[in-house]
């Protein structure tokens, strides 16, 4: 892991207003899987900046998934913008995230834009792809 988890009660990184303990930390930890495609988007936002690869690559489509993932130590989530949804909730099977997730690395600060693609794997939001713009 890049940092160490957030303590329950602390802020979950994905910036809901929520702690992680109620946020992503379910997510992560497998208990309870989420219910909508931003919300997935979220807890692996959160993946990437404690640096939970075994999360990432369990909750990615087994289409698109990667073999192995690596995650550049040197980068430092920051925070996320969710910037719109489209579809993706509750009852439906595909969904888009457009997200701005802003880091830090050696270079400096950057911002990764992403309009992601989601969709339903026996019944639990995957990722499935991205357009991506850094």
């Amino acid at each position: 892991m890049h940092s160490e988890s957030p303590a329950g009660a602390d802020r979950c990184p994905c910036r809901s207003g929520e702690s992680f303990e109620q946020c992503c930390g379910p997510r992560l930890d497998g208990t309870r899987p989420a219910p909508t495609a931003e919300t997935l988007m979220r807890s692996r936002y959160t993946a990437f900046a404690v640096g939970d690869t075994a999360y990432l690559l369990a909750s990615w489509h087994p289409r698109t998934r990667p073999r192995q993932l690596e995650l550049d130590p040197g980068q430092r989530w920051m925070f996320l913008e969710i910037v719109r949804t489209q579809a993706g909730g509750p009852f439906d099977d595909n969904g888009v995230v457009e997200f701005r997730a802003h880091y830090r690395s050696a270079a400096g600060r950057g911002v990764l834009h992403e309009c992601s693609r989601f969709a339903r794997v026996e019944g639990a939001w995957r990722y499935l792809d991205g357009d991506v713009e850094m």
